[in-house]
């Protein structure tokens, strides 16, 4: 096989993983807040508390992948244009 085909190969293997990724679990965790829904900080002893609401995924934790949004766009568009 040569070195061209077999990275198309590899391409077209890891996009196909990717996009079942994400019709399966459309959302990951939020990257900021690790999946909690807010900002550990520590107080003046160095216990950790509870911080404020994380402003990327509005405290829910979750963020939608970005392969799942491209796809909802896409989408939204299609729908918007054939209407």
């Amino acid at each position: 096989m040569t070195p061209i085909a077999l990275t198309v190969a590899c391409l077209a293997m890891i996009t196909f993983c990717y996009a079942s990724l994400c019709a399966a679990s459309p959302f990951g965790t939020c990257r900021r807040c690790n999946g909690l829904g807010f900002a550990l900080t520590a107080n003046r002893k160095g216990k950790p508390k509870r911080g404020k609401t994380c402003r990327r995924c509005k405290g829910h934790g979750k963020r939608i992948r970005a392969g799942r949004w491209l796809y909802n766009r896409a989408t939204r568009t299609y729908r918007a244009g054939t209407r």
